[in-house]
Order: structure tokens, then sequence, then C-alpha cells
């Protein structure tokens, strides 16, 4: 395979680094305004305390059905185009979300500026598949997700910085800046990757085929409804957090660093399961971190009804939770692509769209349902929990079609 000398201007370290800023823009569009929810809520006078939350929720909507745009096509007309595209959709949309009057024209920019983070979030995990395989992947993959998962560590430090020094609206200013860097960086430095030989047409009844293959598959199906239960769950909290730190707990502007040090536990465990996950299996620790999720979210749950629960009790818990995610969210994504090989690019789309869907209904549900206590998110990671424990065991149980017609 030619080395990436061959195929792009760029070397292997600025590649790496790019790839991981590519897939950082959605986590810090999300986190970078966490610190901003309650004033903005204030400034654009919200019906609600709850309602500055669809904010968050709508990025992730317009994520997810920009992802069933943006994985096939990428496929067909190559990366760059699909990069070039996403990046104006979301420069159009920050634009929009800076100048909005109203909290409803806000929110309308915060959705189209999800449809365009989904060109760069799909294009590049692409990028590193065209030009790496096997171990080089994994390998480049790593250095990417070092860079990656610091990124939500430092956004919210990052948004409460710049309303120490101007408004929230600066934050808009900042997500412009960044996006327009990266889009210049692309536009000079990087490559096609995709060559057109290898490039695959996009045709609907390619689409039906293959969004059909995702659901008929029993592992496939179940994993993917997983992932949406789970992530729904976690961004129930993602979508409160604010409140629950600034508000329940009176942390001011040391939100950014607890949310932020919570964040490193998240990563650091992902880095971890990339080092173990070949000698113990996807499967045994995505089932022992969902049970470890359960189990502590149902003991959290009793506590919380008997003691005042204090912010270093509430840290310990989501520590146990953030650590186990980070095992969880590759593994459970991983075993959904599993029997997708062969379909591999359209199943991505479909995987993510449907379970991304699936999450923001759910997580917007916790979210509204906040009341002040931290009920509504820990009963979401307990009986969500629950569900996709079950979801697990029918995706891994043997039906008689699956036995060995000898043994049958």
């Amino acid at each position: 395979m030619p080395s990436i000398s061959q195929r792009s201007e760029m070397g292997a370290k600025e590649f790496t680094v790019l790839v991981a800023l590519l897939m950082s823009i959605v986590a810090i569009s999300i986190d970078a305004l966490l610190p901003a929810l309650g004033l903005i809520g204030q400034d654009l006078k919200a019906t609600d305390s709850n309602q500055p939350q669809l904010l968050i929720s709508l990025i992730f909507l317009g994520m997810a059905i920009g992802q069933l745009i943006a994985g096939p096509l990428s496929d067909a007309l190559g990366r760059k185009p699909i990069l070039f595209a996403g990046f104006a959709l979301y420069l159009a949309g920050t634009v929009f979300c800076f100048f909005a009057p109203t909290l409803s024209e806000l929110m309308i920019g915060r959705f189209i500026q999800g449809l365009g983070v989904s060109g760069p979030y799909i294009a590049a995990i692409s990028l590193v598949r065209d030009q790496f395989s096997g171990a080089k992947m994994a390998r480049t993959m790593s250095f990417v997700m070092m860079i990656f998962v610091l990124v939500p560590a430092i956004a919210p430090t990052l948004g409460q910085a710049i309303m120490f020094v101007a408004d929230w609206h600066s934050i808009f200013i900042m997500y412009f800046l960044y996006a327009a860097i990266l889009l210049v960086w692309i536009a000079t430095r990087l490559k096609e990757t995709l060559a057109k030989p290898d490039r695959i047409p996009f045709t609907y009844s390619g689409f039906k085929n293959g969004f059909k293959e995702v659901l008929s598959n029993r592992q496939t199906l179940c994993y993917m409804l997983c992932m949406g239960l789970f992530f729904g769950s976690f961004i129930g909290y993602l979508n409160s957090s604010q409140q629950i730190f600034q508000v329940q707990f009176n942390t001011g502007a040391l939100f950014s660093l607890y949310f932020g040090a919570l964040a490193l536990v998240l990563g650091f465990s992902s880095l971890l399961n990339a080092r173990i996950v070949e000698a113990f299996g996807m499967r045994p620790i995505a089932l022992c971190a969902i049970t470890t999720v359960v189990i502590a979210s149902l003991v959290f749950w009793a506590l919380h009804s008997f003691v005042n629960v204090t912010l270093w009790m509430f840290l310990t818990y989501a520590t146990v939770l953030f650590f186990c995610f980070g095992l969880l969210f590759g593994n459970v994504n991983a075993l959904a692509m599993e029997p997708m090989g062969h379909v591999a690019g359209i199943a991505s789309a479909v995987i993510g769209s449907v379970s991304s869907i699936l999450s923001m209904g759910i997580g917007t549900l916790i979210g509204q349902l906040y009341d002040n206590t931290l009920i509504p998110v820990v009963m979401g990671f307990s009986l969500l929990g629950l569900l996709a424990l079950g979801l697990m065991y029918i995706a891994d149980s043997k039906t008689p079609d699956d036995l060995d017609p000898a043994i049958a």
C-alpha cells in the first residue's frame, strides 16, 4: 500500500492531527456551549429552565440525518467534496446562530450546524480507512483518539474562558474560526484519498438493500438499539449537566473543570479498551461494562432516596459511569458492524443515524424531565441500561437456525 507521503502532501503526523480535529468538531460544537446554556436561556427568554437543553439535542438530530446523506455520498463522490459541503453548511449554521434574535431561531441554526458536522465526522473516519489498513490503521486511530479525547475535556473551559471576556455570542465566533481554519487546511494540504475507480455509485436500490440488511440481521439490529439506548441516557446527562453542576451543586465556573475531568475518565477508558480488547474480547467487555452501569445506577438511585446526595457522591458515581461508557461506545459499535463487512459504508451510515435519532429522542426526554434532582438522569441510566442488557443477551443468544446442522 502506498505510504501517506505518496498520496498526500502532508506527513503522517500532520494527517493524524487533522483527522483528530475533524472528528472533534462535534465535541467542541456541543461541549463549549454547555457553560452558556443558563445565560442563553435568560437572554433569549426561555419559557422554562430546561428549554435551552434543546440546543444540544438539535445538533445531534442534524448530525443523525446528515450521516445518512454524507456516508453514501462520500463513497460515491470522494471525501473532499463532502468535507467542503459539510463545512459550508456548518459555517452557514454558525453565522445563523450568531445573529439569531430568538431561542427558536438559535435552535434552527444548531440543527444546520449538526447537518454540517456530519460531513467532517464521516469523512474523518473514511480518510484513515483510505490511507491505512490493519495494524497501521489501528495505530493511526490510537493516535487520533489520544488527541480527540482531550477536546471534550478542554471545550467547556474554552467556552467558559470566552464568557469571562465576552458574551456567549463570541462562542460562535470561535466555532466559525475553528471551522474556517480546518477548511483552509483541507483545501491547501489534503489530497483526495478515494480514487475514482474505488468509488461506489449511489443508488436508491443499494441504499434500500443496505438498510434492509441492517434491520434484518439480529446482531446488528440489537447492538444498534443498544447504542441508541445507552447513548440516549448519556445525552440525557449531557443535556442536564449544566443545571446539575451550576444550579443543583452550585459549582459556578468550576463546572467546566468537573465536566472536563469526567471527559478525561471516558477518554482514558477508551484508550485502555484499545489495549485490552484483543485479550478479553468485545462482547465480555461490553457486557461487564453495561452490567456495572446498571448496578451502580440502581445503588445510587436507592441511596438518593435516603440521603442528601453531595457533589462528591455524584462525582464518584459519574466516574464509574464514564469509565464504563469508554469501554462501551467503541465495542458496541464494532459489534453492530461485525456482520456488515459486505455493505460497510451504507451500514455504518444507517447504524449511526438510527442509533443517533433514537438516542436524541431519549436524551431530550430525560433532559426535559429534569426537576432539580438527579432522579431523571439516574432513572435513565438504570432502566435504559437494563433494556440494553436484555438486547445484548438476545443478540448473542442462539436459535435453532444458528446451530450446527450436525448438532441440531
